[in-house]
This record gives C-alpha cells, structure tokens and sequence, in this order.
C-alpha cells in the first residue's frame, strides 16, 4: 500500500512554505544555514527559522501569501544558527546530523497512484489525499471541493477494480478547516524508505535533506534495489552500502538533484521524491 498527499494539503502547503524559505536563502547567502519549522492553519501561519541568512520579515511574509493565501497572518521567530553547531560546518562540510537511512526502488504501485493523482491534481488543484493497495487493486481517495461523483468517474477511466471516493461525501479542505506542519507526510515524501528525518525547511548540509536525496539517486539505477547509511554529526565522509564517500560529494550531487532535475527547494516540497 501507498499514501500520496497533493500540494494543495495542509502539510504539503507548511513544507512548500519552507522549501521557498530555503531557496530564498541560497540566493541571498552560498551554502547557508537554516532549520526551519511551519505550522499553519485557521488564517494563521507560526514559522521559527534558526539560520545563517539575513532574511527581511516582509520576504517571508510574500513567501507565505503566495502559497497559503492573502489572509494568511505571519508570526515569525528568527533565531541565529547554535554557534556549537555552526562551528561543526565552519571549515569543512561535515555532517549535520546523526542519522539512519534507506531507500528503495520506487516501486510499480507508487508510480501508479502518483501519476494518476498528479493529473487529478493538475485538472483540480484542491486539498486531496490517496491510497493505493496493489494486493487489493482498491483505490481510495479524498479530493475536496470536488463532486463526488465526478471524482469516481474520473477514476474509472484507470481500470481500477475497487474505487472508493470521498468516504464522507462532498467535502471542503485546505487550511481553513485543517492544521498543517513540516515534515509529516515522510510516507508520501519517500514511499518504503526509512529516515532520520524529514526533507523539508532545511539547507543541503542537513543530512536529512543530502542523504535521503543521495539514496533516492542511487536507488533509481536499474541495478539497485536497496541502499542504506548511517551517519553521526561531524563526519567528514559517510558509508554508504559499505563504501565510503565524501560527505561534500553527497551534499553537491544532492543539490545538483533538487535544483536541476526537480527545479529547487519549493519544486520539492510539492511531491517530494516520489512523483510523476
């Protein structure tokens, strides 16, 4: 089984919300420093940044309107980055973090929900969540401001056995009716893999962010299954299925991923690493 959640989810919107903090800042500062968490909801957005950027309230407050919405009031805390942390990246880029980490091949079910919620998503940008159970062939999904009748024709054009559309009924969503906050939606971020952390309101040098997205790489080749790390704070190289690397080698190519093969920091946020 598989869960995806759409852009337009409360959580989904909190990780976008920071994906545009990040980018923001490595236009402002190379190789910055920032940590990061959003909780929104009710025409309330609460965001505690801790960072090396020098970030204007104003340039926060536009991120967060763009995507969450005009009515959206920002409360913003901006602390500087821990100075015992900051002295770990001083000179050489080491490890941020401890950490354990696996990815997988995506698999054939995640592709087949995430294509088919990319485009119900593309023809209805609103509020939605899926499961897919490929044992079963049951589609569930929970799309609002949508007929339900129409979201289950829609989906019967997929050939898909059990089909069932908003359980409820006819629904509203986004974050008027629901909270939404960083880093909850890892399962539709990564499918079976399994992290340390989650992808999002964080800079390249996390190792949240540079392994999971190295991993995922490595995953994708037609020869890899299964690959795994771990990791500690400090280090200078990590062992990746028993071979050692460089930790700036993880940190370049993983940001070589995000912003040309994804299109940054925001692009991320919006699927994660499983799209379409």
């Amino acid at each position: 089984m598989f869960e995806k959640v759409n852009p337009s989810h409360p959580d989904k919107i909190a990780d976008r919300i920071g994906g545009a903090v990040v980018d923001l800042g490595y236009k402002k500062q190379k190789n910055p420093k920032i940590a990061g968490e959003c909780l929104i909801g009710h025409g309330n957005c609460h965001i505690i940044l801790e960072t090396s950027v020098l970030y204007e309230e104003n340039e926060i407050d536009t991120i967060v309107k763009r995507i969450a919405g005009d009515d959206v009031k920002l409360d913003l805390k901006i602390c500087p980055q821990d100075v015992h942390l900051a002295k770990n990246q001083s000179e050489d880029i080491r490890c941020g973090d401890n950490g354990i980490f696996k990815a997988c091949k995506v698999s054939k079910e995640e592709i087949f929900l995430t294509q088919i919620v990319t485009k119900l998503y593309n023809e209805n940008p609103t509020d939605g969540k899926y499961i897919y159970d490929e044992m079963t062939d049951t589609f569930i999904a929970c799309q609002s401001n949508i007929a339900t009748n129409i979201l289950k024709e829609k989906l019967s054009t997929y050939n898909i056995k059990n089909i069932i559309a908003n359980p409820l009924g006819d629904w509203t969503g986004g974050i008027n009716v629901d909270t939404g906050a960083t880093n909850r939606k890892l399962g539709s971020d990564m499918g079976r893999a399994v992290t340390g952390g989650g992808l999002h309101f964080k800079d390249i040098s996390k190792a949240d962010v540079s392994i999971n997205v190295y991993l995922h790489m490595l995953a994708e080749r037609d020869d890899i299954k299964e690959v795994s790390c771990k990791c500690a704070i400090g280090d200078k190289f990590v062992y990746i299925n028993g071979e050692e690397l460089s930790y700036k080698k993880v940190t370049d190519e993983a940001y070589n991923y995000i912003m040309d093969r994804i299109g940054g920091f925001e692009k991320l946020a919006e699927w994660g690493l499983i799209r379409a």
